[in-house]
């Protein structure tokens, strides 16, 4: 991170750091529309945004087995407030060149028994970002085991939040695997129907203000955490991970020896633009780790199981996808579950060299394995140690395969955690792109591991083919993932079946399908559709597939509401995309604002008028009006995609 100091004169005018009374410090972000205050010796904080209290007084603290950081806290001293800014580029986030600036404050404490901690605040212009950092080098383990910080929010907010599902529930006891459905626009105080709380990204709406709660900066020292199941008060306590959470033998809550930083404690503030554009997820992850970049290519991917299922993980299927990526210019196609019972590793690698001929790499599946699930599907219990994921990774280097998706992990415990690390940087040293399946939310670690393209963490595509309730309840939970779920992490949603879903009716017209294509981010996109659907479609929606980019430089939330609709830009290249999906069973008129697109003309592809748009598409063309406003109609569930340059 290059971080750019200036001195305390220059930024006296900028910063505002001062003790309002004896022990209050406040700092606010560079716009002053944001400003945190924090009484130490009370061990609390509060947020304020346009004047206006968003965080009523909420709990700051660490409990460590030796030591008690949550109260009767002494300030020892207060840093020099200063301005910290990162610039970073990355291939697989809603922008391409990212800034940040945040303004930084340093709260130097001690307990009455004279252990130190610090609280590190920054503040942006879209939100608040804090930290704990015990100094000291005694050599010693120090182990966490609970941590005061809350989010305390005034009665009327509301919330939009997924259930954590409890460790070792559903299929084969693979759960959490943050693949439940979020409660909407529900009161905060609302209990979580699980022990296990709630998971991250969480979403608050109180008057004009928007809050957005998450977490980065999570490294092998630290569990992930979520917020608690109970918030009396509309108070939201961070939770540790359930016991089963863990590696056999290795480590659940935190521990580690000193010097070390917790975690960013991540609220996005602001109106739904700000939020929906903001980068806090990865602006606060730790910087890329040294590696070869030539191999991390984002792209596109053909995947038979997903409408298929294991029955088409065999030699002349797999072969008939890897045409069918050639044909669509995607540049993956993954082989699922038992390839290697079902085809074997030498015959993989006859497949690895018919792609290569295709210019197509192929991605293979994992089970994770260990104690935590009782899946039997294979390979399993590859990828356990160091040693045994040198073995197995540098076999697939040699065979030419470019990635890996990994499935069915068992939860944030720290060792978990650890093991993901692990994995990342041994997966970079022999070329490997990974996908975390059945896993936890990235964090941002798509920042630190570029390697690292997308993960599941997402009720996604197969539970749709799995059952008719899903289906139903796929409008709307498409427009609150990609809004939420989706704002700073890849999510492998697998999305987009533009004709028919076995045994399933799909709620969604083909169009809101397609837009799916550019709604949900994710550094290699799995589409769902099979080469027989696609034969079922026009020449032009083929040809728009073709030509998605597979990276974005930038993005401008157009209108959306969590839930109910969700209209996006992005861009590549001199091209503008604009998609929109409608997640309500209700016709809309939009009345869109694409100023920064006035006087383009562009190519709209929207649904058709047979089967009411179930499996049908129109393209247009349309102008955009000196004003910038466009009138969209969409039809219930609907969705449409345009592109101009």
């Amino acid at each position: 991170m290059k971080l750019v100091i200036l001195s305390f004169n220059l930024i006296l005018c900028a910063l505002f750091c001062s003790v309002q009374k004896q022990g209050i410090y406040s700092i606010s972000s560079p716009d002053k529309n944001i400003q945190v205050t924090c009484t130490p010796g009370q061990a609390t904080y509060n947020v304020s945004y346009k004047g206006e209290a968003i965080l009523m007084d909420s709990k700051i603290g660490i409990v460590r087995e030796d030591t008690d950081f949550s109260k009767d806290l002494k300030v020892i001293k207060v840093s020099s407030p200063r301005i910290v800014k990162d610039n970073y580029v990355m291939v697989n986030a809603k922008k391409k060149n990212i800034s940040y600036t945040a303004n930084q404050v340093t709260i130097a404490t001690k307990t009455t028994s004279g252990d130190e901690m610090n609280i590190i605040f920054q503040v942006s212009n879209d939100g608040v970002a804090f930290r704990y950092e015990f100094p000291g080098h005694d050599g010693l383990i120090k182990k966490i085991s609970s941590e005061a910080t809350s989010f305390r929010f005034p009665e009327e907010t509301r919330a939009w939040m997924q259930p954590k599902t409890e460790a070792q529930t559903g299929f084969e006891h693979t759960n959490p695997s943050y693949e439940a459905y979020y409660m909407m626009d529900i009161p905060v105080g609302t209990p979580s129907n699980s022990k296990n709380g709630w998971v991250y990204p969480a979403l608050f709406k109180y008057k004009n203000a928007w809050m957005l709660i998450t977490e980065a900066g999570l490294e092998s020292n630290y569990c992930g955490t979520a917020l608690q199941q109970l918030s009396a008060g509309a108070e939201y306590k961070i939770n540790f991970p359930q016991a089963p959470e863990k590696i056999a033998g290795g480590t659940l809550n935190p521990e580690s020896a000193l010097p070390w930083k917790t975690p960013w404690r991540i609220i996005a503030v602001g109106d739904l633009k700000t939020i929906m554009e903001s980068t806090l997820g990865t602006d606060l992850a730790l910087p890329a780790v040294k590696m070869d970049a030539s191999f991390i290519k984002p792209g596109k991917a053909s995947w038979s199981w997903v409408l298929e299922k294991d029955e088409a993980t065999i030699y002349p299927v797999q072969k008939k996808y890897i045409d069918y990526a050639a044909d669509m210019k995607w540049q993956y196609c993954l082989i699922d579950a038992n390839w290697d019972q079902t085809i074997g590793y030498d015959s993989v690698k006859i497949l690895a060299d018919y792609a290569k001929e295709k210019k197509v790499g192929l991605l293979l599946w994992y089970n994770s394995a260990g104690d935590w699930n009782t899946v039997k599907f294979t390979p399993r219990n590859k990828l356990l140690t160091h040693e045994s994921r040198v073995k197995e990774f540098s076999r697939l280097q040699s065979m030419g395969i470019k990635g890996v998706k990994i499935d069915f992990f068992g939860g944030d415990g720290q060792s978990m955690i650890a093991y993901y690390h692990d994995i990342l940087r041994d997966a970079a040293d022999y070329h490997l792109l990974v996908n975390f399946h059945g896993a936890t939310l990235p964090r941002g670690w798509q920042r630190s591991y570029p390697n690292f393209m997308t993960a599941e963490a997402v009720h996604g595509y197969e539970m749709i083919t799995f059952g008719q309730d899903a289906a139903n309840k796929a409008p709307g939970h498409s427009v609150m993932n990609a809004m939420v779920r989706n704002v700073f992490d890849p999510m492998d949603f697998t999305p987009m079946v533009l004709n028919k879903i076995p045994g399933i009716k799909r709620t969604t017209t083909a169009a809101f399908e397609l837009a799916t294509a550019i709604t949900f981010l994710s550094g290699i996109q799995h589409y769902a559709e099979t080469p027989v659907g696609m034969s079922t479609v026009p020449v032009f929606v083929k040809d728009f597939l073709r030509a998605v980019p597979n990276s974005w430089e930038d993005v401008k939330f157009i209108e959306g509401y969590p839930g109910q609709l969700y209209v996006v830009a992005r861009k590549a290249g001199n091209k503008w995309y604009v998609a929109g999906i409608n997640g309500e069973k209700l016709d809309k008129q939009l009345s869109l604002d694409l100023a920064f697109l006035k006087n383009k003309v562009g190519n709209v592809i929207s649904s058709g008028n047979a089967d009411d748009g179930y499996n049908s598409f129109d393209q247009k063309k349309i102008s955009i009006p000196a004003d910038g406003k466009i009138k969209v109609d969409l039809k219930k569930n609907d969705g449409f995609v345009a592109v101009f340059e």
